[in-house]
């Protein structure tokens, strides 16, 4: 589909547009370029290119085994509408590392509609779930 290529190497990444695109997020407000360094460099990354441009982005933390939490998971929006997140989606729960994980988790606001298609549902047990939040 319009060669679309998704790649795991983080030296492709543009990190000054991942940066700019992601500090103007809900969920990731602010961050800053150093900042986005820091998680390519603990994170599974997954970019998205289109004709040898980056369109996107998305990467997972993972044990590889128990756990993967998927993150920051983007689009550009002179893309959207052509299916790309779902080929980004399906790629990623597809990636032989990640193939077997047991529990996937993720937060979005507005893309549930998205990960429903793959098989994400609202926490079962919510009530078991904590987070620790610097200010």
């Amino acid at each position: 589909m319009d060669n679309l290529i998704i790649d795991t190497d983080p030296a492709k990444l543009d990190i000054a547009y991942m940066t700019a695109f992601l500090s103007q997020t809900y969920w990731a407000q602010g961050r800053s370029q150093a900042q986005m360094q820091q998680c390519v460099d603990h994170s599974l990354n997954f970019g998205v290119y289109l004709q040898g441009s980056q369109i996107g982005y998305a990467r997972v933390v993972s044990d590889t085994v128990q756990f993967a939490y998927l993150m920051d998971v983007f689009i550009d929006p002179l893309h959207r509408g052509k299916g790309y997140s779902l080929q980004l989606v399906d790629y990623i729960l597809q990636f032989p590392e990640l193939r077997n994980v047991r529990v996937w988790r993720l937060a979005s606001n507005d893309a549930r509609g998205l990960y429903g298609r793959f098989g994400f549902t609202p926490l079962a047990h919510p009530e078991k779930m904590m987070e620790r939040i610097r200010p």
